[in-house]
């Protein structure tokens, strides 16, 4: 348990911290989903569309610190090339 006051404070900012980014994270899963499943209805419109939404997510959570820069790039190219794919 802490002792000093600051590490109960850190640990109150961590609490509070980690719901929030947890949110984040929920939040850019849901859109990399809705991607997905437009593309198993095969939907390529809808792909278009929910990609063009998801992008903006996944990156503010790069700037976030949620999600390193390179794990985002790679789920946006791998989902861009699926859209494309659908053709």
């Amino acid at each position: 348990m802490a002792n000093t006051p600051q590490a109960k404070k850190r640990i109150r900012r961590n609490e509070r911290r980690a719901e929030i980014n947890g949110a984040r994270v929920s939040r850019i899963r849901t859109f990399v989903k809705k991607v997905e499943l437009a593309l198993t209805a095969g939907d390529k419109d809808a792909a278009v569309a929910a990609l063009a939404a998801a992008q903006p997510e996944l990156f503010r959570g790069v700037s976030k610190g949620v999600v390193h820069k390179n794990t985002a790039s790679r789920k946006f190219a791998r989902l861009t090339k699926r859209v494309t794919a659908l053709g």
